[in-house]
């Protein structure tokens, strides 16, 4: 009741109309401009802190794998020795062992030894019956070598057959964490191992052994000490906050810089859910806040794979979030203290300055209510020369202008009506014109392309068929005087040697046959009464030798008894080229290649070719025929456009389609009595 009240006086009210209008800004807009200020700020602030931890991360990525490549040259520092190379080449074991012992304390090895290409010890006794390393996927780099490092997890019957970790203690009680998975098992017992082989070479070069060594990371704690210490040196931080790194083995915390609440290092605390749903299971960063162990923590985790590229844990490094949420939360209660004295302010001077346009603007009031009612009053003189005064007379003209506009609007409506529909006649008949000059654009465009495909087959033809007639002049030549020269001898070769000039004549027939393809409007000068049945049969024995090399069978179903007339080579190597395809298409040794020939109705014949391959993806096979286009790694992408080319010279066609199972079919469809048709015609499709 009281709201409705109030809204009614404002209403009615100019001088509280305008009070509201000043003092918006300040009690709405300026509070909405402050909470989006702050939201900013935070969010502003927390991108920094993300950027500054995926930073941090990196660079302990890089030290994390840096540690790796120090230890690998350590070893290489040993391999390369001459007191190393010259005391393996007199088998000195007791020098051997001084050599690797020194390396191992030196270097904080947890185990090295020197072994060979099985694995085997060399100058090491056994231990708890134990003879040779545990085996790794990094002896194979070794063996090739190659010197390689990487992750691996040891069970505890792998760190049982290492003398020296035997006394460290490696079993973890596993800590109830807050935010963490629950889980079955309370023990972590496995240890995470940095290691390192490294090929020892003889004087020729071979690999003649390896040496091994790893490094634990569980309690390793000058490990992960010294990586903070290079990712958060002093100065790198706000005072106050803490940085810490951490190696996890799962979601289990084994070296850490993180202490719990007792101030001890929080060994056998876990990652939180989250942490471990995206980092392990997905196998992504995580770079927000976290809660590590007991407080919140600007964090970054990636996760660790071993050398096979499985992930087996987690590298972590963050910071406190406290010092820096604590200084945002400051920051904001100054900002809000000054909003509240900057509104109380504003408000004072807003009500004292408003009352000097209350009046004149009161009068024009007037004169708005009685232009709404359709009178033709006017405003006239104010007692005001400020700005108020000037709105006055501007509003007076603006009357006057607007009377004489809404005389101009009438006329113009009656008119608007007869434009509107000339106008879209014209643009009908444009749009008309327009969509035919597209239709004639596009139709000289495809003839565009089609006469520059030609002439660039028929240059291309050309030069092949010059470079191939040469090779086969020399081939006929030389078998002609063959025969000549042996006489009788050759008559237990002569069937392979008749083969062989019958062929070469094919292939002359075959580039004259090209040579025309390429001529616009020209055809073959002859033509064979053809039986298809067998042609199919005498092709067979030419492809043999493809076929068999793919183990692929063959079935024949051989139906035709029309006769074509075509040329008779031609139509060979057509066929010759579809079987070759679909032998190469086919899957080896279960490879099936089927091949009918049936009339087709009274017009001719159709031969089909069947195989089983991968068949052809819907989007290609509008293109397969397309000349230089192949979905082979190798070939020159003309053979099946030249068989469309020299089929439809005849009247016929070929058609392509998937079969339902699998593979593709190719049909060729051929006329009794061929129909000489122009070149431009038979290779519109390309």
């Amino acid at each position: 009741m009281i709201f409705k009240k109030t809204r009614a006086r404002i209403n009615k009210n100019l001088r509280y109309k305008l009070l509201i209008l000043v003092l918006l800004p300040v009690f709405i807009v300026m509070p909405v401009i402050l909470v989006m200020a702050a939201y900013w700020s935070q969010s502003f602030s927390y991108q920094q802190l993300f950027m500054k931890v995926s930073t941090d991360l990196s660079v302990t990525h890089d030290a994390f794998y840096q540690q790796q490549k120090n230890y690998l040259s350590q070893l290489e520092k040993l391999a390369e020795s001459y007191v190393f190379r010259n005391s393996l080449n007199l088998k000195d074991s007791r020098t051997l062992n001084n050599e690797l012992s020194a390396l191992k304390n030196e270097s904080h090895f947890d185990f090295l030894h020197l072994i060979d290409l099985s694995g085997n010890w060399l100058n090491e006794a056994a231990y708890l019956g134990y003879t040779k390393s545990k085996h790794s996927v990094l002896f194979s780099y070794a063996k090739s070598g190659q010197p390689e490092s990487g992750i691996e997890i040891f069970s505890q019957e792998d760190l049982a057959r290492e003398k020296s970790i035997e006394n460290k203690q490696l079993r973890l009680t596993l800590i109830d964490t807050p935010h963490a998975v629950p889980i079955e098992h309370k023990v972590e017992d496995r240890g995470m191992m940095l290691r390192m082989v490294y090929p020892v070479r003889d004087a020729t070069g071979s690999v003649i052994a390896i040496l091994d060594g790893g490094v634990l990371l569980n309690r390793n704690f000058k490990f992960v000490d010294s990586i903070r210490d290079l990712v958060y040196a002093p100065g790198s931080l706000m005072s106050g906050s803490l940085g810490t790194v951490t190696v996890f083995i799962d979601d289990v915390r084994i070296s850490t810089n993180v202490l719990a609440d007792s101030g001890e290092r929080a060994l056998g605390t876990r990652v939180s859910k989250e942490v471990r749903s995206k980092v392990l299971d997905l196998g992504e960063k995580w770079i927000d806040r976290a809660f590590v162990v007991n407080n919140w923590y600007v964090s970054a985790y990636e996760p660790i794979y071993d050398v096979g590229g499985q992930r087996v844990g987690i590298l972590y490094a963050g910071f406190l979030e406290t010092p820096f949420s604590q200084i945002y939360r400051n920051a904001l209660l100054i900002l809000f203290l000054l909003f509240f004295i900057v509104t109380l302010l504003s408000s004072w001077f807003a009500i004292r300055g408003a009352k000097s346009i209350f009046k004149p603007i009161e009068q024009m009031m007037v004169v708005v209510r009685g232009t709404h009612s359709g009178k033709q009053l006017r405003i006239g003189d104010v007692d005001s020369d400020d700005e108020i005064g000037e709105l006055a007379k501007q509003f007076d003209t603006m009357l006057d202008q607007l009377h004489d506009h809404n005389l101009h609007i009438l006329h113009a409506a009656e008119m608007l009506e007869y434009k509107v529909e000339e106008r879209t006649k014209e643009l009908q008949t444009k749009n008309e014109a327009l969509e035919k000059n597209i239709q004639l654009l596009n139709e000289t465009r495809k003839q565009l392309v089609l006469a520059e495909k030609l002439a660039s087959l028929g240059e291309l033809t050309a030069g092949i068929a010059h470079e191939i007639n040469n090779p086969t002049a020399v081939i006929l030549g030389n078998m002609e005087l063959m025969l000549a020269e042996m006489g009788e001898k050759m008559n237990p070769v002569k069937h392979e040697s008749d083969l062989i000039i019958e062929q070469v004549y094919r292939i002359r027939t075959i580039l004259e046959s090209l040579l025309q393809y390429s001529r616009s409007g020209e055809a073959s000068e002859y033509v064979d009464s053809v039986n298809v049945n067998q042609l199919i049969e005498d092709t067979l024995p030419l492809v043999k030798h493809e076929v068999e090399t793919h183990h692929i069978g063959i079935k024949l179903d051989l139906k035709a008894d029309i006769s074509v007339k075509i040329h008779k080579q031609e139509l060979q190597q057509v066929i010759i080229n579809l079987i070759v395809n679909a032998v190469q298409a086919s899957c080896d040794e279960s490879g099936r290649l089927e091949i009918e020939s049936n009339n087709w109705d009274d017009k001719g014949v159709v031969i089909i070719i069947r195989d089983n391959g991968v068949g052809i993806s819907e989007h290609k096979l509008s293109r397969v025929f397309d000349p230089f286009y192949t979905t082979k790694q190798s070939g020159t992408g003309l053979g099946l456009s030249v068989s469309f080319g020299l089929v439809q010279r005849y009247g016929g066609s070929i058609k392509v389609e998937n079969n339902p199972d699998a593979g593709s079919c190719f049909s060729i469809f051929l006329l009794h009595e061929p129909e000489q048709v122009a070149e431009l015609q038979a290779t519109e499709s390309f």
